[in-house]
């Protein structure tokens, strides 16, 4: 009886956690209009300078994402996760084809470990993720290859790193963080092989803080933010081609959720900021070889009445300082969006976007208005 007994105290001891592995993806096709000429016509991030009368029309299935997610609850006395996702805006092959022949592109790859302990946790954050300085982009189905504002006050591009994050408390709960990124200015590389642009040959990494302070629910918190970021990169023959310049920002960012609204934003202000996705509106250096002083942000608010429907809007602005812009280069950014998205049960959703483009050059205002209409599934 009494080997019964254990008997079933083990058969009725809880199983160990195991590891996971998940496959997701989100399937996603666009139809746009432009009203007039812009940088990339699918997902624009600002109006050309000759930006009168040549609009388009058009279709894209490039925005589709796959992800893989790998859980761990047991890897070196923490939790282990890790992530892979990917989407075909790669650009697309040189034939006849077009933008129906896109190419895979690797947007985000991470291994996480995180330890807690009685009120508090640290975790370390290894691969290809966004900047710490701006880790927020805006809601939006019309602009997932760039995430909206891109451009325009939206610092995003995803980087090579290794983050370390210390956070503390229950309630209020304060976390530091601090990055080594791969250095880089942005530019482009050749179809196959590479080359270190002037960034990777100074020598050094770039470097970023973070403090963050959040509140609420843990999986859906308040938070708000203010961090710092320094990079390195040599400058052109006009300097020589020897001078250290110094890529740099301050920023500040916030998610506030009341209800059935969200507010979510970011601003910064610095120079050469090309290498962080697109701030200074791409422009990294500019008049005698200068780094381009900038200073920008974007705010966005969203509105759920329902558990299917989303709507709001937000604007977004960068703003380099002109004195440093290269002759015929954009001195300024302006992008407003409006948004909505109907999510009914099951895997689909449906959304619709405006978006209206006001960008300033030396010869003046040139304004696109872009409209874009969304259908897709998740899985």
């Amino acid at each position: 009886m009494q080997g019964v007994f254990l008997l079933l105290l083990t058969t009725q001891q809880p199983a160990a956690p195991q590891s996971t592995i998940e496959f997701t993806g989100f399937v996603l096709a666009n139809g746009f209009y432009n009203s007039a000429s812009v940088n990339n016509s699918d997902v624009p991030q600002f109006a050309n300078v000759d930006a009168i009368g040549l609009g388009a029309v058009g279709g894209i299935i490039r925005q589709t994402r796959l992800g893989v997610l790998v859980n761990d609850p047991n890897v070196l006395r923490g939790v282990f996760s890790g992530e892979i996702d990917v989407d075909f805006f790669g650009g697309q092959q040189p034939s006849s084809g077009g933008r129906t022949f896109p190419l895979l592109r690797l947007r985000r790859a991470l291994a996480t470990l995180t330890w807690t302990n009685a009120g508090s946790s640290m975790q370390l954050l290894i691969g290809q993720e966004g900047p710490l300085v701006a880790e927020r982009s805006p809601r939006s189905l019309a602009s997932v290859g760039f995430p909206d504002f891109a451009g325009a006050g939206n610092l995003w591009l995803w980087i090579p790193q290794v983050r370390l994050t210390g956070e503390f408390g229950k309630t209020l709960r304060l976390a530091l963080q601090g990055a080594v990124l791969a250095p880089g200015t942005g530019s482009p590389q050749s179809t196959f092989t590479t080359q270190p642009d002037s960034a990777e040959r100074s020598g050094r990494p770039s470097l970023e803080s973070r403090l963050r302070l959040s509140w609420g629910p843990t999986d859906d918190p308040n938070e708000i933010g203010i961090g710092g970021h320094i990079g390195w990169f040599l400058g052109n023959d006009t300097l020589s081609g020897d001078t250290l310049l110094v890529s740099e920002s301050v920023s500040a960012d916030g998610r506030f959720k009341f209800g059935i609204a969200e507010f979510v934003g970011e601003a910064f202000a610095g120079k050469a900021l090309a290498g962080l996705g697109g701030g200074g509106i791409g422009q990294n250096t500019g008049a005698a070889g200068v780094p381009v002083q900038t200073k920008g942000g974007w705010g966005q608010l969203n509105l759920r009445p329902t558990s299917e429907w989303i709507f709001g809007g937000g604007c977004g602005i960068d703003d380099p300082d002109d004195a440093d812009v290269a002759a015929g280069g954009r001195l300024k950014n302006f992008v407003c969006e409006g948004h909505l998205e109907w999510r009914p049960r099951g895997p689909m959703v449906f959304g619709f976007e405006f978006r209206r483009f006001k960008t300033t050059y030396a010869v003046g205002d040139f304004n696109a208005s872009h409209v874009n209409l969304a259908a897709g599934y998740r899985f």
